[in-house]
């Protein structure tokens, strides 16, 4: 069994605050160990309930975070942050994968109270809505591993991001890490008994999906990405690109046939803002 694991930083055990996150904070060094710690349990978990491949990709960020040389010797990474399926490049490999686990993800921005709350890019994304329904990360990547025929096994993170999957994802199973009391503040489980429940629930989601209990979030065509930046100058630099509708001051949308493609159209339109916001040159 195929295993595909796509991890963030802000769900991790012990992650609360801006600057754990950020890579210029004294923190930050700190919290790649923990982000590495948490990642390895779901990986030993997936291989005790009998998982033969596991591929990390690291999803936060610079997408460089996870220290392989901490990693799980069984798993290969995928670091670096030129991709064009973002926190779930490699979800496509034509061997293709049985299952994928989320770890360390967190809330959409405006969802609620979840632990550092956003959506993607946080400094330049208020909201993303997938056919009109505003989402989380998880549902923006369940949705292209959906594509692939791929069903979102586990989530781990905080309870807010656990009870948003539990909505969405019919039979995954999650493991709460730690509670959201605010945006910046979190009860966080100690570190051993976070990985014992990443571990144990990992094994749970390998036999939820050897039998059938979870299924491949599908999103039927036509698909629309819409996003609301938190920058005018983005939502007008997107327009340079064919099909891009700018449907307000701040608010842009593309549409495409399947998810995988409008998604592809979408990522560009954040590069471009990421580029603009404060100007091109």
């Amino acid at each position: 069994m195929r295993i595909y694991i796509s991890a963030d930083m802000e769900g991790v055990c012990g992650v609360a605050a801006v600057g754990h996150v950020q890579p210029t904070h004294a923190e930050y060094q700190r919290m790649r160990r923990l982000m590495t710690a948490d990642v390895n349990a779901a990986i030993q978990g997936a291989l005790d309930a009998g998982a033969t491949d596991v591929v990390v990709s690291d999803g936060h960020g610079p997408m460089t975070n996870i220290l392989i040389e901490e990693l799980h010797p069984a798993a290969r990474l995928i670091s670096g942050s030129n991709r064009l399926l973002g926190q779930m490049e490699g979800i496509d490999d034509p061997s293709g994968f049985d299952a994928v686990f989320f770890v360390g993800y967190h809330q959409r921005e405006g969802g609620g109270d979840g632990v550092l709350n956003h959506t993607l890019i946080g400094r330049l994304v208020y909201e993303v809505r997938l056919n009109g329904e505003p989402v989380d990360e998880a549902a923006i990547n369940g949705a292209l591993a959906g594509a692939f025929g791929v069903p979102v096994a586990l989530v781990t993170g905080d309870d807010a991001v656990c009870a948003d999957a539990e909505r969405r994802f019919e039979g995954v199973v999650t493991a709460p890490v730690k509670g959201a009391l605010d945006r910046v503040t979190a009860v966080s489980l100690s570190l051993e008994r976070a990985r014992a429940l990443i571990q144990g629930r990992a094994g749970a989601a390998v036999e939820a999906v050897r039998r059938g209990q979870v299924q491949p979030y599908r999103i039927e065509g036509p698909v629309t990405f819409e996003v609301d930046f938190k920058r005018t100058a983005c939502a007008r630099v997107c327009t340079l690109f064919p099909g891009v509708e700018r449907r307000g001051p701040r608010t842009v949308a593309v549409t495409a046939g399947d998810v995988v493609t409008a998604f592809k159209q979408f990522w560009g339109c954040l590069i471009l803002g990421l580029a603009s916001e404060d100007g091109l040159l």
